[in-house]
């Protein structure tokens, strides 16, 4: 496990690496899971809306790795990335792992969440701290407030996604 010793600049890069898998194991099964258990759930969601703000949610995990590279220690974009890996070692937690306790089943992210996601994710916070790339304040916010930005934000992604599936939709029977 030399790797492990990498510094966070170089590190950061399992951090979209994980994210890419988790979201394409969500959105291979978690349409099927919502079907099977929609009189279970508090909400549903159609595939398409879910899978568009998974392309979203992976693709910004890129942008911001990248961006924080680029950039480097104690930017706004290596703040924006440490929340946002807070934010996906947190959804270990919530709702991946209670999920699969409450439906006593599979649930779709839980093999990744666990065997992927929380060991990367906890190592690259650690590092982060570690390294000094990341500090204080700045970084307890920002730990804080891009997971809850994430949630608040998924209402508007599911929404773009169903209005862009229509359009879609509407712009094939046209033409």
């Amino acid at each position: 496990m030399a790797f492990v010793r990498l510094p966070f600049a170089q590190l950061q890069w399992l951090f979209p690496i994980a994210i890419t898998a988790h979201n394409l194991e969500e959105g291979a099964w978690l349409p099927g899971f919502v079907a099977a258990h929609r009189s279970e759930l508090p909400w549903t969601i159609a595939p398409v809306e879910f899978r568009f703000a998974l392309v979203v949610l992976t693709a910004a995990a890129w942008v911001i790795t990248y961006l924080s590279w680029r950039t480097g220690p104690k930017t706004l974009w290596a703040h924006l990335l440490f929340g946002y890996i807070v934010a996906m070692l947190v959804n270990v937690v919530v709702p991946h792992i209670p999920a699969a306790i409450i439906f006593r089943e599979f649930a779709p992210g839980v093999v990744t969440a666990v065997l992927i996601n929380l060991p990367v994710m906890a190592l690259l916070s650690v590092r982060a701290i570690k390294d000094g790339y990341v500090t204080g304040r700045k970084a307890v916010a920002f730990a804080v407030g891009v997971p809850l930005g994430i949630v608040a934000a998924l209402p508007a992604l599911f929404a773009l996604g169903r209005w862009l599936s229509g359009f879609v939709i509407a712009a094939a029977v046209v033409g």
